[in-house]
């Protein structure tokens, strides 16, 4: 009996997230698309992550329709905050030569937001470190 650990892939996670692709698809569905997003990041990160840092990330749903009104929009905040070091730590584990972290949801969305297109960057960065740690899932595991 072989009792090794097998590093393949469950299946492959889709690495076509996009800023423009959400926003416009988001205003066609009334803000829909915009959940299942988000929906799909916390989904790819539980996967791609779980077994190597030992944490779960609340699936954006849970958090959008029931914990953020309760808390008055503060778990967002924190949610946001975490899943983008996790995101961060997740691609500087697999060697990803890309940098994102928490330090970008601060600055571009919160910061950012003040010069109009701060959370937009934040959005672009966010997805292309999604995606690129999603790549590198697909092809190793």
């Amino acid at each position: 009996m072989d009792n090794t650990v097998s590093t393949a892939p469950v299946g492959q996670l889709k690495t076509n997230k996009g800023l423009l692709k959400t926003i416009l698809l988001s205003v066609v569905t009334f803000g829909i698309y915009s959940i299942v997003v988000m929906s799909s990041v916390s989904n790819d990160i539980n996967i791609v992550a779980s077994r190597y840092d030992g944490r779960k990330t609340m699936h954006y749903c849970l958090l959008f329709f029931l914990v953020s009104p309760i808390t008055f929009g503060i778990a967002d905040i924190v949610w946001s905050h975490k899943i983008s070091n996790r995101i961060g730590a997740e691609i500087k584990r697999r060697g990803v030569h890309y940098s994102f972290s928490a330090a970008d949801f601060w600055l571009w969305n919160i910061l950012g937001s003040l010069i109009i297109v701060g959370p937009f960057i934040y959005l672009h960065k966010m997805f292309k470190a999604v995606n690129k740690m999603n790549e590198h899932y697909n092809i190793n595991g």
